[in-house]
């Protein structure tokens, strides 16, 4: 009896993952990137072996991270995620609550209010939603554990490591989405040490805890990326004929001149001289599509998120926004 128990004993530590047989510091990859850290930051060698000693691998970020299975998008479905009376109200009292904060950023950015209060209400349902898991968990998991996108969460990973040293914090600490985005706007590490802001003057910036330093950061991120105070976001449009189909390619660039989107069967109004812009085709299985024309700005959002539905919804929401509170 003991001998068998003995070979199952023997047969189940060889079956067991290797990544299990040891803590991420013993991992041969890992420790390259210890080393790393040190020669370009200055990280204590120990002080990182130990933190990744303690480090658990999240299984189930691996899980929430895979690609869902194929199936045709649904514009309908995807804004009526967002732009919904409960997520409209809720914004409005969020606006309400920090009208000084909203007020200050638009003034000082130029960004207006409502887009501010519409990605905060995309991200995060205006913080109520801002994920459960440690980030360095989930940033370390992805990092040496999801091939696909590697390098992008190393880099991000390195960028926590510094943020959390910077700020004097313990990086067991904070926690984010599955995927290390971090408090109300679901900042990246990368961008909340470049675009994150202390807009409540405290001295610290806290994007979990103060929606202040979150509609800051949010204003400058659009500030930054390029964001033309007064300029528009998306108009109507509509489309006749087949000529339209090659500029409706998917892409989020403006690189259409206004008389090449009318030549090919576009019709709007509203768009300046001068300025270029993309036609977006926001589709809907076994119904009509929708038809936009982006502007800069919608470019700027996408850049937040590189998807034309995130942009449109986000548009969607403040321009719902905006007409609630004046309405209310």
């Amino acid at each position: 009896m003991r001998s068998t128990r003995t070979l199952l004993v023997v047969l189940a530590l060889l079956a067991w993952p290797a990544w299990a047989k040891g803590s991420y510091a013993e991992r041969e990859e890992v420790q390259e990137f210890i080393r790393s850290l040190a020669m370009k930051h200055g990280f204590a060698e120990q002080d990182l072996r130990y933190l990744f000693s303690r480090v658990r691998r999240a299984e189930p970020v691996l899980e929430a991270i895979k690609p869902p299975p194929p199936k045709a998008r649904s514009w309908e479905e995807y804004r009526g995620n967002f732009v919904n009376e409960k997520r409209v109200a809720a914004g409005v009292e969020f606006w309400r609550k920090h009208r000084r904060a909203l007020e200050r950023a638009q003034t000082s950015y130029g960004v207006p209010a409502q887009y501010i209060v519409a990605i905060l209400g995309v991200e995060t349902f205006y913080g109520r939603n801002t994920g459960r898991w440690r980030v360095v968990d989930a940033l370390t998991t992805l990092a040496f554990d999801y091939g696909p996108r590697a390098q992008y969460f190393k880099g991000e990973l390195e960028q926590y490591l510094l943020l959390a040293r910077e700020q004097g914090k313990d990086a067991f600490a904070m926690r984010g989405s599955y995927a290390g985005a971090i408090g109300i706007p679901q900042f990246m590490p990368s961008s909340t040490r470049r675009y994150a802001v202390d807009f409540d003057g405290n001295g610290a910036i806290d994007l979990r805890r103060s929606p202040a330093d979150a509609i800051g950061s949010v204003a400058n991120f659009l500030k930054e990326h390029g964001w033309q105070p007064g300029g528009e976001v998306l108009l109507g449009a509509k489309v006749d004929g087949e000529g339209w189909r090659p500029l409706a390619d998917g892409s989020v660039d403006p690189k259409h001149a206004q008389a090449d989107l009318r030549a090919a069967g576009v019709e709007f109004e509203g768009m300046p001289e001068g300025v270029r812009a993309v036609l977006v085709e926001l589709e809907t299985p076994d119904k009509p599509s929708d038809y936009r024309i982006g502007l800069h700005n919608f470019w700027v959002l996408t850049r937040y998120n590189r998807s034309a539905f995130y942009a449109s919804a986000v548009h969607d929401l403040a321009q719902a926004l905006k007409q609630n509170k004046t309405t209310n």
